[in-house]
């Protein structure tokens, strides 16, 4: 997904007009439909701009993660943030032992 798209998405959701962001970015309209368009590169400033109108993270406008949080925020709790830094220390055979084990408890 394209980031016009994604920030044309978010104004949808919000019921905000074209015109409405607009004027919240300090931006002329006819610039800010290039930018929902795709027809103009979106900068980065603006896209800060939008990330923070809108609660975001940038890794969400520019189509890295479907996350709105973005890709390092988290909802791991303490316990799950630990298991998986000790996991990455792992040798790769520990690591599908580990998984295996997982697999079984699942089941």
């Amino acid at each position: 997904m394209h980031n016009y798209q994604r920030i044309r998405d978010l104004r949808e959701d919000s019921d905000y007009t074209q015109k409405q962001v607009a004027d919240k970015l300090y931006l002329h309209l006819t610039q800010y439909r290039r930018y929902e368009c795709g027809e103009s590169e979106l900068p980065m400033n603006i896209a800060i701009n939008i990330a923070k109108l809108y609660n975001v993270s940038l890794d969400y406008i520019a189509g890295l993660t479907n996350n709105k949080c973005g890709l390092t925020a988290s909802t791991l709790t303490k316990d799950e943030t630990a298991l998986i830094e000790n996991f990455r220390k792992l040798e790769p055979i520990d690591k599908g032992r580990i998984l295996e084990r997982i697999y079984m408890l699942c089941s």
